[in-house]
């Protein structure tokens, strides 16, 4: 399994970003990605995540109406289009995957991150004011 996110940078707050997160090695179109994200000398935090097979979503509420995930299955790839960005989404942002496990993609528990069985290498979001 592998996982590699990607499209991170330096952005003004009010702009925006989109991030990429490709995987193989499993089965894609059946599992549950989802998008964390750790700030300097702060905990982990869930920040969305889709079930790739129906394609559901979750958001945590500082995100909601700002950010967007979806998913492009031919392409094994998972998207999140942040917009609005705030200094207090600069963090480094890390997907991850329960692979081949899209049934436990629902409600915030997924933000835990214990259901992931897989994770990529992180992609850092700086947003100044």
């Amino acid at each position: 399994v592998q996982l590699q996110a990607s499209g991170g940078g330096l952005v003004q707050a009010g702009g925006g970003l989109r991030l990429s997160c490709t995987g193989s090695g499993f089965l894609f179109g059946n599992s549950c990605i989802g998008w964390f994200r750790q700030a300097p000398g702060k905990e982990r935090e869930g920040v969305s995540a889709i079930n790739t097979n129906t394609g559901n979503t979750y958001y945590t509420a500082s995100v909601k109406g700002r950010f967007t995930i979806s998913r492009d299955n031919s392409k094994n790839t998972v998207y999140l289009q942040m917009d609005g960005l705030k200094p207090e989404d600069t963090a480094v942002y890390y997907c991850g995957a329960a692979a081949g496990q899209s049934t436990v993609c629902y409600g915030a528990t997924i933000f835990q991150g214990y259901d992931m069985t897989d994770w990529g290498k992180g992609t850092q979001v700086t947003v100044s004011s």
